[in-house]
């Protein structure tokens, strides 16, 4: 079945890049000084994105003057009813069609599986929504509870997907994989469905997504994909990444590169998802996650190789994987 829409790789032009502001700080035993350290870095990242393209951030009014506090002031403000800043996930999908009229594909979001525990959702469904909108595009509501950090297209009809993601309990118990692979590939585009078969292991815990695929794999060109390769037999994730890496092996057809964990295994509150996976492309330049780490330099090696002609831009992302995500995570492209 062919779709009419067709979700761009993440590669191509943008017009701008959308986040959100960040407002409740659901760090375990927040404090004022994790708060700040929160803002800072969910504008650390605005900020040098704005340096290669236009960035809108929305933020609810009340946190108005908080906001430009920290952001660039080329930082656009857009005033908007929220609820997190996770704009990957509550955000819009865009695609175009053969005309190159854009719109925007508006899942169903749920908090992340209905995590009642710490995720609010209420305001975030209709943020997909509100973008449409103010972009003044069409709004594409599927019925498919999805999040944008769940799905990595390649622009060439390859996606890939989490079973326990898109195929879990929380989010679509009574789907089946047939069902679920329709509704991707009609609004995606797409004709191919690899599915990886878990995500890493704090990504289960709390103020984690059940196995977004954005910071397991990710292409970085039609036929390359990039995989996140903890090497150290002391982490759950190195059974983790071995089963991946057989996983797009038996897929066939693409390139495979590891990119090595950072070094760091633990944090106070157990064993880390650091993953230099989710980082973010935009015109001219890929953001990259950092960590303090001695694999920091090796990342940043290795996608100068596979983004010729890119910038490669490390920015700390501890406050945010902190939290449950990372640099990808909090952004969304908007194509050109």
């Amino acid at each position: 079945m062919s779709s009419e829409w067709k979700m761009p790789a993440e590669w191509v032009p943008h017009e701008r890049t959308w986040m959100a502001w960040m407002e409740e700080d659901y760090s375990k035993n927040p404090t004022s000084e994790s708060t700040a350290l929160m803002h800072q870095a969910w504008a650390r990242v605005a900020n040098t994105i704005v340096n290669f393209e236009p960035v809108t951030m929305l933020v609810s009014q009340e946190h108005e003057s908080e906001a430009r506090g920290y952001l660039d002031p080329r930082v656009e403000i857009l005033l908007a009813t929220i609820d997190d800043g996770w704009m990957r996930d509550s955000g819009p999908t865009f695609v175009k069609n053969q005309d190159g009229k854009l719109a925007a594909v508006d899942w169903v979001f749920n908090g992340w599986g209905n995590q009642g525990g710490w995720a609010n959702w209420e305001h975030d469904d209709a943020v997909a929504s509100t973008v449409a909108a103010e972009v003044g595009v069409p709004a594409l509501r599927s019925k498919l509870v999805n999040e944008g950090g769940g799905i990595h297209v390649n622009g060439a009809g390859a996606v890939l997907l989490t079973e326990t993601v898109q195929l879990g309990q929380g989010r679509n118990p009574d789907w089946t994989r047939a069902e679920v692979e329709a509704e991707i590939h009609e609004k995606l585009g797409t004709n191919r469905a690899i599915w990886i078969r878990r995500g890493l292991t704090r990504d289960y815990e709390d103020f984690g997504t059940q196995g977004h695929i954005d910071i397991v794999a990710c292409f970085a060109d039609e036929d390359t994909i990039l995989y996140h390769d903890q090497q150290d037999e002391a982490h759950p994730d190195f059974s983790v990444s071995h089963e991946v890496r057989r996983t797009l092996e038996e897929a066939g057809g693409f390139k495979l590169i590891g990119v090595p964990a950072p070094k760091i295994l633990r944090d106070e509150h157990g064993v880390v998802d650091y993953s230099y996976i989710n980082h973010y492309i935009c015109n001219g330049a890929v953001i990259l996650c950092a960590f303090d780490d001695e694999n920091d330099a090796v990342a940043k090696g290795i996608l100068e190789k596979v983004y010729p002609g890119r910038e490669i831009v490390l920015v700390d992302a501890r406050p945010l994987f902190a939290r449950g995500g990372g640099i990808h995570c909090i952004t969304q492209q908007q194509p050109a």
